[in-house]
């Protein structure tokens, strides 16, 4: 449903969120093993969402990642579109270019229920919620 580099992203920042929870923040290596994910591929991917805002860091011996109140409430349809863009929200459930309401494919009506709903899902799913949820051990974000 979404990309690697998305998937990444939402666990990096769902752990980042976790440990930072107490003032911590977490280097790169860290956030790659916990989230088993390529070092490099992860560094490229959160300094990118560093310069967006939806995660902070800091340089030197002290440095690394870390979320303040403001990333906690960005929601997850908003990280989806930064790195994903629109097409799970809008996009054919078939993959065509054509496909509208004019012009509608086989799946059209019953995929365009699926991605409201799959829309507002995200949109009320917030990051702060995901670290409720671990710390009570209701989910968990290793395998």
């Amino acid at each position: 449903m979404f990309s690697k580099t998305c998937e990444y992203a939402l666990r990096a920042l769902i752990y980042i969120a976790q440990q930072s929870k107490s003032g911590s923040r977490v280097g790169i290596k860290d956030i790659s093993k916990s989230i088993h994910s390529p070092e490099h591929f992860i560094a490229k991917i959160l300094q990118d969402l560093s310069r967006k805002g939806f995660v902070q860091s800091a340089k030197g011996p002290n440095g690394g990642f870390y979320m303040d109140q403001k990333n906690l409430n960005t929601s997850i349809a908003d990280i989806v579109r930064e790195i994903d863009g629109d097409k799970l929200f809008t996009g054919c459930g078939l993959g065509l270019d054509q496909c509208s309401e004019t012009h509608p494919c086989p799946l059209h009506d019953q995929f365009k229920s699926i991605r409201q709903d799959l829309r507002i899902m995200l949109e009320t799913s917030k990051i702060q919620m995901f670290v409720d949820n671990l710390d009570l051990q209701l989910t968990h974000l290793k395998a």
